[in-house]
């Protein structure tokens, strides 16, 4: 996901001197990408037995490498949004159930696992650019599609086996009598995590659309893309951290933190020239913005709102669309105003997450307990000397 969905961005200088994509053809491509983003998210959320199908994971997993692989059999603009729109969509429903996945199946883990696997999109991104960064002097644009066509071909296999969240309870499972308990009113601290994660799309997008044009602005040609692979080399051990750090302090005061550490990262390369800066810049934006999702999403899950996860995909989504059209005024004298907004925007974001804080429901009752009932001193369903206890699980 992180390759079909990020290449584009270094991909475009190339687009440009070679195959006479202007500026304005290139702003529309991006935007079909987010557009579809969204779509892809939405479906998700109105349909949601398609996150929870493994033929629909399959099935995007293949149609985002043939979109990749289609790049270079046309010079149709048209073909090219409608390219970049598919990629999108299957980027949102990977995401969707890749996420949903780990916050079922791995919520009684270690917290950092998740972690690491969110960090697969930062892998992606540093491997397609350090692609295209090898590719930049010598191949040409198609060639850079079809490597990372490749690249991405590669790790289907190793995706192919990722199972979906499970749709309903297993019919086969012992019924056990249960006790429904209140279920807690969340509407509040979930309306405050989608204002933040729906401004930090917005923020983030404007950043990382023109974060690698702004640093090019006042350094070597080649140093963007290399601030580009420094953007997913940090991202890959970001949400281990954030989530290693989760074990400390809440997910609500973290995101806070991340949010802010984001807007400093994204403003310096406005606020002061110079290669430490944009090192820096690239560093600190590469390390908040999958923590920011992998906490953002973390917390939607434990506050079991109903399909949090695809309601805050397509909030997110629907930002990263806003962000380009929100910029695009300020563009005209260079990229520190763009630069300069999306900090303000993260920052607008970070007072969001500050309102989640307030009152934030910590320990969330379960939905549903079963009702414990003494055994015998042999459980049938184990075939072994029992401890006075029910042997049966709680569900969630």
């Amino acid at each position: 996901m992180g390759i079909g969905r990020f290449v584009y961005t270094p991909i475009l200088p190339l687009m440009h001197a070679q195959a006479g994509l202007s500026a304005g053809a290139g702003a529309h491509l991006a935007t079909a990408n987010y557009g579809g983003y969204l779509a892809g998210a939405l479906a998700g959320t109105l349909l949601p037995r398609l996150v929870r199908s493994a033929a629909v994971l399959r099935g995007c997993l293949l149609a985002l490498v043939a979109s990749l692989a289609a790049m270079p059999l046309t010079h149709d603009t048209t073909a090219w949004l409608l390219l970049r729109l598919g990629a999108g969509a299957f980027s949102a429903l990977i995401f969707v159930i890749a996420a949903s996945s780990l916050l079922v199946r791995l919520q009684d883990q270690p917290a950092h696992l998740q972690g690491w696997a969110f960090g697969g999109v930062g892998a992606g991104i540093a491997l397609s650019g350090l692609l295209v960064l090898m590719l930049r002097s010598a191949g040409t644009w198609q060639a850079a599609w079809w490597a990372s066509a490749a690249l991405a071909a590669l790790l289907v296999p190793v995706s192919w086996g990722l199972r979906p969240g499970p749709d309903s309870p297993d019919p086969s499972a012992p019924s056990v009598p249960r006790v429904r308990t209140p279920k807690p009113r969340t509407h509040r601290w979930f309306s405050a995590l989608l204002v933040s994660y729906t401004l930090e799309g917005i923020g983030y997008i404007i950043a990382g659309t023109f974060l690698v044009a702004a640093i090019e602005q006042s350094s070597p040609g080649w140093f963007g893309s290399g601030a580009w692979v420094l953007v997913g080399l940090a991202a890959v051990p970001s949400s281990a951290l954030w989530a290693a750090l989760g074990r400390r302090w809440s997910r609500p005061g973290l995101l806070l933190a991340a949010l802010c550490v984001q807007a400093v990262g994204i403003a310096l390369p406005a606020l002061t020239g110079g290669v430490a800066a944009a090192l820096i810049s690239a560093v600190l934006f590469g390390a908040t913005f999958i923590g920011v999702s992998t906490l953002a999403l973390g917390t939607g899950s434990h506050l079991r709102f109903p399909r949090a996860v695809a309601l805050l995909t397509a909030g997110y989504s629907a930002g990263q669309i806003l962000g380009p059209l929100l910029a695009a005024p300020l563009l005209h004298h260079g990229y520190r105003q763009a630069l300069i907004l999306a900090a303000a925007t993260v920052l607008a974001a970070a007072l969001a997450a500050l309102v989640l804080r307030v009152g934030f429901p910590h320990h969330m009752p379960r939905a549903e307990h079963p009702v414990r009932r003494p055994v015998s001193a042999v459980d049938p369903r184990h075939g072994a000397v029992a401890s006075g206890r029910s042997g049966a699980r709680t569900a969630e």
